[in-house]
């Protein structure tokens, strides 16, 4: 029963993500040019802020907020982008992490990125916060080749915003963990991408009392919390830009 439980949760999470992909697709469409801060003098800590605050919609996701800039962020972020670099160094031959106890998770069901996961680096990442140890690397898959484009670190559901602070500065990095998920009970089969769904991550259900009375089972967070790092990115604002998660989210 938990193994099913956690495919349905898999499936309704990847339909999630698809969805979030075209709604970025259409908010990148939009010329910003004239938007307050946008211009040429605009910051690239501006333009961030302004595109992570507007995937932060909708009842099924939470994200931490962007807070002010304060001295030592950027160099506390640094510090984990360069040890994300160094871990992930080591892995962009995929052989290497599955030979170093990374599992892939659902090879067989096609995803914008692959999250290949170490569990024991999980349960470590409950308990405190090590940077040299990432809870899943991300790849891209090219034929029958993996292409290594980042690292994901988590933290406990019950982890606060003060102590995601303290691992990685809200300044520059916005956590997000999902949640609202009411799952169909086991006499309905609901597709997870059919239109206007009830469960789900794009479900109309998103209380519990609603899905008691659909006679499904709610979970108020699915997994704990999460961030996606891609160091070898150039730009800051790249390194830590949300949208290649929203893109690719299996996790």
């Amino acid at each position: 029963m938990h193994k099913r439980i956690l495919a349905v949760v898999v499936l309704l999470l990847l339909s999630c993500s698809m969805l979030l992909a075209q709604d970025q697709k259409t908010m990148s469409d939009h010329d910003m040019s004239d938007m307050p801060g946008m211009g040429n003098g605009g910051s690239a800590h501006a333009m961030h802020s302004m595109e992570s605050r507007q995937m932060d919609m909708g009842p099924h996701m939470k994200m931490t907020a962007l807070r002010d800039l304060k001295p030592g962020d950027q160099e506390r972020a640094d510090r984990v982008a360069a040890a994300a670099r160094r871990a992930a160094e080591k892995y962009t031959d995929y052989k290497a992490a599955l030979a170093d106890g990374y599992k892939i998770f659902l090879p067989n069901v096609p995803q914008k990125q692959y999250h290949f996961t170490n569990y024991w680096y999980a349960f470590e990442a409950g308990r405190r916060f090590n940077p040299d140890h990432p809870t899943s690397l991300l790849y891209e898959k090219h034929g029958e080749d993996y292409k290594l484009i980042g690292v994901m670190y988590t933290a406990a559901k019950d982890a606060s915003e003060e102590e995601l602070d303290a691992r990685i500065p809200l300044s520059i990095a916005q956590w997000h963990a999902h949640v609202n998920l009411c799952l169909p009970a086991a006499d309905k089969h609901e597709q997870p991408l059919a239109p206007n769904p009830q469960f789900g991550l794009r479900g109309s259900i998103t209380t519990k009392d609603a899905c008691d009375a659909a006679r499904g089972r709610f979970l108020p967070q699915v997994f704990g919390w999460m961030v996606h790092v891609y160091p070898f990115e150039q730009k800051p604002e790249d390194v830590w830009s949300v949208a290649p998660q929203m893109h690719g989210h299996g996790d």
